[in-house]
């Protein structure tokens, strides 16, 4: 089975590793992730992940929490390092061998994002995981997983959701909802179809880089994505 691309980056977010939870981590969740990874690794794919934090952290309201935003932002963070961590051990203990970057210093628990010792380690057939973000305030981590996809030269953007694609409004609340198959960024733009928040989004219209939106939670979707199969929604 030939991969349709050689280098990917995976974008998960934190509330998917909730399962059916309200908080925190199912390790269900992480033993199914790593056995999807585990599946595109072994048939060559270079795999760079960046997962968000909102099942432990999601940056709240300042006037409700007293907390100011850019402190909240850098706990959010935190939470992404959290995550990637337990991505690891999971990547780890199904036999993928793993790095673990963080954009905020923490050596003891991760290296420090570097460019090129990430795509050393890609190169080598290691999963790197990038945490905490860009390392800034006011960036979400969509932002984060475009900006390191274009640094490491990816492919593609794979965001993996609950949802099998892009929809015309929320198919959960509205049963009228239709899929696209495919999409150009000027459309996603023009019907105001929210893909990622639009920092993140300018950054891959910008580079021409693909983004496929599909459902990560269906056993083997990953693994049909990486070959070219038609999964989701592909925005180029």
């Amino acid at each position: 089975m030939l991969p349709k691309y050689s280098r990917v980056l995976l974008k998960l977010s934190g509330e998917s590793l909730m399962g059916d939870r309200t908080f925190g981590i199912d390790p269900k969740m992480l033993e199914s992730y790593a056995k999807e990874i585990k599946m595109i690794t072994n048939i060559g794919v270079q795999v760079a992940i960046v997962i968000g934090g909102g099942n432990i952290y999601r940056g709240m309201n300042e006037a409700e929490t007293g907390i100011e935003r850019a402190q909240g932002d850098y706990m959010g963070m935190l939470a992404t390092v959290i995550n990637g961590m337990a991505l690891q051990a999971a990547l780890e203990k199904a036999g993928v061998s793993t790095r673990l970057q963080s954009a905020i210093k923490m050596e003891q628990v991760a290296e420090p994002y570097i460019r090129r010792k990430a795509i050393r380690h890609l190169e080598k057939g290691r999963v790197v995981i990038f945490g905490a973000g860009t390392g800034n305030p006011y960036f979400t981590t969509d932002t984060a997983g475009s900006l390191r996809a274009i640094e490491i030269d990816a492919e593609v953007i794979l965001k993996g959701t609950r949802v099998d694609g892009i929809y015309s409004a929320d198919p959960e609340k509205d049963a009228t909802a239709v899929r696209y198959e495919t999409l150009s960024f000027t459309e996603v733009i023009g019907k105001n179809l929210k893909v990622m928040d639009m920092t993140a989004f300018t950054l891959c219209q910008e580079n021409n880089l693909p983004i496929i939106v599909f459902d990560i939670n269906t056993s083997g979707n990953l693994l049909k994505v990486v070959t070219g199969k038609s999964v989701g929604t592909l925005v180029n």
